[in-house]
């Protein structure tokens, strides 16, 4: 509710006050701010489910994410029409709607509720898998939210295409990303989402290698199309994983996770912006983002040996790990 409400002052802020660079970097920050109501999201309809259906509850709650989808279509279109201050002030009007309608109908889970402790969170940074979670979802979120924010760039500089169409080519890439979240968590849940994840991965790197040849716009499209979809699929598959080794703090860790995601796509942006002024060219950009997915990649398989052989055999079961099972079985 909070987190609503302090969407609306980055929104008013750029409508009536922003003016110049500096204007525009200070809603930025009220807006990074506000976005951080996405790690309380996560945690608050997480709560509502079991373990078994955590990866479909957390792909249709991270679907939320499609209001990228609407700024990339309409924004642009907006902006031509009524300039871009009107934007900020027509984009109160939906988060208004939302506020209002979060204030009436939300509600906690009905289990017992405690207050956590800041030690409860420290202890819980002690531990290295909570670090590896946050990086594979800083890849996943941090990537979908990064891309969908530097496509447009992308587009308009590399292949000469006008705001409104990197705009309307961005949406394009962004819509399976988004709509294919869910189905990510719902296949997450069937065969575990520590193997969802390493294919995912795996996949991303090849496309987001394809697009460091800057190949004609078509090619490039479709590589996106696919990337971004198993970036989608691959926010799903994480948040089935992380109830399976937190069972009982699925609260904290969610919030934790969710925020790594935030930051990495905030950081996103700005280091392939950094790297295109440096060279002159997109390509080195997307070599790093296909270096990395590939890495966390081969971090999970290096993980999985340590995973068999310490979580219990149903979070083993339900996460993919199909080997310690049967071990225990033996």
């Amino acid at each position: 509710m909070i987190g609503l409400g302090l969407t609306l002052i980055p929104l008013l802020t750029g409508w009536k006050f922003a003016v110049g660079f500096s204007g525009f970097l200070a809603v930025g920050v009220l807006l990074g701010i506000a976005g951080a109501s996405f790690a309380v999201a996560l945690p608050l309809a997480s709560a509502w489910y079991p373990p078994e259906y955590q990866g479909l509850a957390m792909g249709i709650a991270g679907a939320g994410n499609t209001g990228t989808l609407l700024a990339t279509l309409f924004a642009p279109r907006l902006a031509n029409a009524f300039g871009w201050h009107s934007v900020f002030g027509i984009a109160t009007i939906p988060v208004a709607v939302v506020w209002v309608a979060f204030f009436l109908m939300a509600k906690d889970a009905p289990a017992p509720k405690r207050v956590k402790r800041w030690r409860e969170y420290a202890e819980l940074f002690h531990e290295s898998d909570t670090a590896w979670f946050c990086f594979l979802y800083s890849l996943t979120f941090g990537g979908f939210v990064g891309l969908a924010s530097y496509l447009p760039v992308f587009f308009h500089d590399q292949y000469g295409l006008s705001k409104v169409q990197a705009g309307d080519s961005t949406t394009i890439v962004v819509l399976f990303g988004s709509f294919l979240r869910p189905a990510g968590g719902v296949l997450a849940d069937k065969i575990g989402g520590y193997r969802m994840l390493v294919g995912l991965l795996g996949g991303i790197a090849v496309l987001l290698g394809a697009v460091t040849s800057l190949p004609p716009f078509p090619a490039a499209l479709f590589a996106l199309v696919l990337a971004m979809a198993m970036l989608g699929m691959g926010n799903g598959s994480v948040f089935q994983l992380v109830p399976q080794r937190f069972p009982t703090r699925v609260g904290i860790i969610t919030g934790i996770v969710g925020a790594a995601g935030g930051f990495g796509g905030f950081l996103l942006p700005a280091l392939l912006g950094t790297v295109k002024d440096r060279t002159g060219s997109f390509a080195l950009g997307f070599a790093i983002l296909s270096v990395a997915a590939f890495g966390g990649m081969a971090a999970l398989v290096l993980l999985g040996r340590v995973w068999r052989r310490t979580w219990t055999p149903e979070s083993a079961s339900r996460a993919g790990l199909r080997k310690l099972v049967r071990t225990a079985a033996r």
